[in-house]
């Protein structure tokens, strides 16, 4: 069972305003005639057959049913209760009559992917015959042992055609699949093994894999190594050790006491209290469970989306729970607001695939295609709570979308380059949202063209991260790779720290609070603070084509600088006015860096900087001697500005979900 315990507008380019404007007025033409008077209709889980909606005595028994008569301007108001269906709308509503998709005052209303599991019968060890002449290593292993203890019981389902894709929950927990190691129950903090011996030909050694010759055969594993996690299949084992059939790809190897794997597909592993295991073949669930299941509320998951928005534009989502399903949007969708949404379990994989050559981070699955997908213009993600996904939590495409005041909490267990923020597209909007135990970064921010339009810069301030690095390293709070002008985007006001970087490994490093990686250019990072990041609250890689034009103006907590310094290689780049020790120093101005006024040593006279109050004191030798720079520097009381991110005298910002 995955458990966690987390830690706690821009305005869009008149561009974009227009295009959002002309957007609407496209999808809202039909209401230039008269209009309908809005309705409100009724939908009840409890509710009879062949109900209109139009009264709660009349309701529609599924929110579907209400989708297909709803036109814009009405609002389908929904009863208590758990909706086992995917909502395919496909009208739309306009920008002053939404079709509104609500929570009835008061009411908990989940739509739900899931569909419940009952018939679960004990496997007994006079079944064991059938089985280990299935599997023969399945003698005398844990699972073995917990059939002798009356510790099994199984179910025929169909779940698919492959075993580690199944997701299964055990009163609305997660259920965690058979492996070695166990990994435990919160997925962002597992226990792991790491090779201790191994070579780059895909052969994992470890002498705690006890388990006999043969025994792994087949089975498939996940490895990690340095910013890499992937999936392969054992082509041969024997005690100790694996080979897998593909060397991992990239620069991805097996380095002893650094990659950490986990092995799973094997039945014998089934040993551990609700914990599963699903065999594709003969399409059975077996489960561990310490008494009758069938006493419990055992669930699997059957459907990826609650709702289906592809084809509409002007939907409201308010106030609903979604569980083990997601929603997505359109190229073309416009006008779509999900507001107070409480979503858990939005999606769940294990196979990290990555393209046949190219090692790139959006070709690694899950990345744009998971959590909370807006595609189109002018969509909005808010006030919501988001928890548990192998992927993202919000995927903001196309253009011109938004992500704010959002609390986001432990995504990413799959360790890839997914985030609980995924911005991809352009002139995209991510403020005040909290992010807390992620697997890699707390945004991934990418810029992508979008046929047809201009592309602008992204906004994203006022974010509260932490935790994030749980399962991978040279990373960030905030992630931005590889070789692209960022046309301006802004990363401003940003509170990132306390990374989870796991102990041991020999590649701690590269997390910071802000990452522009491998060549990104044309950044605006200022009045950012950060702590507890091993290279600073900013990090500035040239290696590609070079970190030119960035400006890193009054951020508080250092930062570190790799490739800069040959020929023309941060030409336009500028760092001033910043509070803290900067790595990297010698020779960082010859690429053309211009490096000024930063208080890299001494102290700086905080207010409390053990409880993380990084205001200044009267005294402050960062006070009033800063290169005036409006806007970044506005706000002081002082006649000549501050170092670092918050002015002298001037309210404090503030960052996180604002709720």
């Amino acid at each position: 069972m995955l458990r966690t315990n987390p830690s706690p507008r821009r305005k869009i380019m008149a561009g974009t305003t227009l295009g959002l404007a002309a957007a609407l007025a496209a999808a809202g033409a039909a209401a230039a005639a008269p209009a309908d008077a809005p309705r409100t209709l009724y939908v009840a889980a409890t509710a009879g057959e062949g109900g209109d909606g139009a009264a709660p005595a009349s309701a529609f028994r599924t929110i579907q049913e209400c989708a297909d008569v709803a036109v814009a301007g009405d609002t389908c108001e929904i009863a208590s209760g758990t909706y086992r269906e995917t909502v395919t709308v496909t009208s739309s509503g306009t920008a002053d009559r939404p079709i509104t998709f609500r929570a009835a005052p008061g009411a908990d209303v989940v739509v739900n992917g899931t569909e419940r599991l009952t018939g679960f019968t004990p496997v007994l060890p006079k079944d064991l015959a059938a089985i280990t002449a299935a599997d023969p290593y399945a003698v005398d292993s844990l699972f073995s042992a917990a059939v002798a203890q009356r510790k099994i019981y199984s179910v025929p389902v169909d779940l698919g055609d492959k075993g580690g894709e199944e997701q299964v929950f055990l009163d609305s927990t997660m259920s965690i699949e058979a492996s070695y190691p166990y990994p435990g129950t919160d997925l962002l903090d597992p226990d792991i093994r790491r090779a201790q011996a191994g070579s780059a030909d895909a052969t994992i050694v470890d002498p705690q894999m006890t388990r006999p010759a043969g025994y792994w055969d087949g089975a498939r594993a996940l490895t990690a190594y340095w910013y890499i996690t992937t999936t392969g299949a054992v082509a041969s084992s024997d005690v100790g050790s694996i080979t897998l059939q593909t060397a991992p790809l990239c620069v991805h190897k097996v380095v002893p006491t650094d990659t950490w794997y986990r092995l799973s597909g094997k039945i014998g592993e089934l040993g551990y209290p609700g914990a599963h295991y699903y065999d594709p073949v003969a399409k059975r669930l077996y489960l561990y469970s310490d008494d009758n299941p069938n006493r419990h509320f055992i669930e699997a998951k059957k459907r990826q989306l609650a709702f289906d928005l592809t084809s509409a534009s002007g939907i409201h989502l308010e106030g609903l729970g979604l569980f083990a399903s997601s929603v997505q949007t359109g190229t073309s969708s416009t006008g779509v607001v999900l507001d107070g949404v409480d979503a858990k379990y939005l999606s769940h994989y294990w196979d990290v695939t990555r393209g046949a050559t190219n090692c790139g981070e959006n070709v690694t699955r899950g990345v744009g295609d998971t959590g909370i997908v807006l595609n189109g213009t002018g969509n909005t993600v808010k006030n919501s709570t988001i928890q548990y996904s192998a992927g993202n939590g919000i995927a903001l495409r196309g253009w011109g979308n938004t992500a704010i005041d959002n609390v986001i909490t432990d995504v990413d267990y799959a360790g890839t380059y997914a985030a609980p923020v995924a911005v991809q597209g352009h002139s995209q909007t991510v403020m005040y949202n909290t992010m807390a135990r992620v697997g890699r970064s707390g945004v991934n921010l990418q810029w992508n063209g979008v046929a047809g339009t201009v592309p602008g810069p992204d906004r994203i301030a006022h974010n509260d991260i932490s935790g994030y690095a749980s399962l991978s390293v040279d990373t960030a709070a905030i992630y931005t790779c590889c070789s692209s002008r960022m046309e301006g985007t802004q990363i401003d006001h940003n509170v990132l720290h306390d990374p989870n970087a796991r102990p041991g490994g020999v590649y701690p490093f590269g997390m910071s609070g802000i990452y522009a990686d491998n060549g990104q250019s044309d950044l605006r990072i200022h009045n950012n603070v950060g702590w507890g990041n091993p290279e600073g609250t900013v990090e500035l890689n040239g290696l590609g084509s070079g970190s030119r034009d960035n400006l890193v103006y009054n951020n508080t907590g250092g930062m570190t600088l790799f490739y800069v310094k040959g020929p023309g290689q941060s030409t336009g780049s500028v760092v001033t006015n910043n509070i803290g020790p900067i790595k990297g120093l010698t020779g960082a101005t010859d690429g053309g860096l211009t490096l000024s006024n930063n208080l890299m040593d001494g102290d700086p006279l905080f207010v409390d900087p053990a409880n993380h109050d990084y205001r200044l004191q009267a005294g402050s030798p960062a006070r009033g001697v800063a290169t005036p720079l409006p806007p970044y520097t506005d706000g002081s009381t002082d006649a000549v500005p501050s170092l670092g991110a918050f002015q002298y005298g001037a309210p404090a910002w503030t960052a996180g979900a604002r709720r």
